[in-house]
């Protein structure tokens, strides 16, 4: 079956975050977008097919999550991660970053410390701050080759602030790192030590790339899903981030309990019966479109990586073991932070995910999303490299 990701699909003027809010978030008009991790790909024909139908069939009254809907989560985790499920785990709501909010206040009180570790998405510094849990972060350190974890300070802060929940990314945003079983194994054994809940968000878990495999954290030792819950979602593996699904896998009846009860305090859905149909259908029909564009984008990674050794050696790619998110090191430039961020949006005409947001360990850093057509990335490197020249920093 062939796939068109090379197709250049206008966005603009579909109210698209990422295309159409550049005003908004005072960015420069005609800036390029490789911001926001969302693809410039339509969704599998399967599933636009399967919503046209349900569109057509013009009633859109009130829904429930259907054994059928259940069992394609299931086969997918299978199939797909090797990762046997029950259905009675799921635990169906309207995206990830609503899911961190409700376990933060379904397993802590204001004032109890949660861990996290930096660089990470920035969002996870958000839903700390945001329900006044006090941030403790934890490094990872570049090693040259990959990202490194400091295990003794790991546990240390455990320690010291009576950690009491920690969220992992694995698939790690925005650095590419994709955990081993023995790190998952150590990092388990710490939290169970300590009686630390564990929220690990894998939505990335469909992009992993070379000898690398996902393991879920259930995965590293069945013991741990005891004391964690697991964040799934199709959103970016299918492109369906604006029809609000995700799957949260939670084990621990208890756990799930109250998880649940907190959920239903502050009022949130279950996602809406189109998001619902496309994640069914895209796990029961998507496994082929899938393995397409992850091996697009694994070239457009290639191709990213290969332009930056050729033609701007000075400015390095960090090879990437999962995400369709490419880390970039900067720092030969020699900018502070605001320096190379303007530079970006007004010389370069760029806009990409500013390292320092995602914590000081991403100063000098830039985020680029990959997941579009090799003609946006193509574009997008020729105004780097015209701007670079034009003000002689190459």
């Amino acid at each position: 079956m062939m796939f068109d990701f090379d197709e250049i699909i206008n966005r603009s003027g579909t109210d698209s975050v990422k295309w159409d809010s550049w005003k908004l978030q005072n960015k420069p008009e005609g800036v390029l977008p490789l911001w926001v991790a969302d693809m410039d790909f339509k969704a599998p024909q399967a599933v636009l097919d399967a919503l046209i139908k349900r569109v057509e069939h013009g009633v859109f009254g009130y829904t429930f999550i259907s054994e059928s809907y259940l069992q394609a989560v299931v086969n997918w985790m299978n199939t797909r991660h090797q990762w046997k499920i029950q259905a009675d785990w799921i635990v169906p709501i309207p995206g990830v970053v609503t899911a961190l909010k409700i376990a933060i206040n379904s397993f802590t009180k204001e004032g109890d410390a949660v861990l996290i570790q930096k660089p990470v998405y920035y969002h996870f510094d958000k839903v700390i701050e945001q329900n006044n849990r006090k941030k403790i972060e934890n490094a990872v350190t570049f090693n040259g080759e990959s990202f490194d974890i400091n295990f003794d300070d790991f546990e240390n802060k455990i320690i010291d602030n009576k950690v009491k929940l920690f969220i992992l990314c694995n698939p790690f945003n925005p650095i590419g790192k994709v955990f081993t079983k023995d790190e998952l194994l150590k990092i388990g054994n710490i939290c169970k030590k300590h009686n630390v809940i564990v929220i690990s968000d894998e939505i990335h878990h469909d992009f992993v790339f070379g000898n690398r495999r996902h393991i879920p954290f259930y995965e590293a030792d069945r013991s741990f899903k005891e004391f964690s819950i697991i964040c799934t979602a199709p959103s970016k593996t299918f492109n369906l981030a604006g029809l609000h699904v995700s799957n949260i896998i939670i084990a621990n009846s208890a756990l799930k309990e109250k998880y649940k009860k907190c959920s239903n305090k502050y009022g949130v859905q279950e996602p809406n019966v189109l998001g619902l149909l496309a994640c069914k259908v895209a796990y029961e029909e998507g496994a082929d479109w899938v393995d397409a564009v992850s091996k697009y984008i694994q070239n457009n990674l290639m191709f990213i990586d290969h332009f930056f050794k050729i033609r701007l050696p000075f400015i390095k790619v960090i090879k990437p073991q999962g995400l369709y998110l490419a880390w970039v090191d900067f720092r030969a430039l020699g900018m502070h932070h605001e320096e190379l961020e303007k530079f970006m949006l007004h010389k370069a005409k760029l806009w990409l995910d500013e390292g320092y947001i995602f914590g000081p360990q991403g100063i000098g850093y830039e985020r680029f999303n990959v997941a579009v057509p090799r003609a946006t990335l193509e574009e997008a490197l020729k105004r780097l490299e015209s701007a670079l020249v034009q003000y002689n920093l190459t």
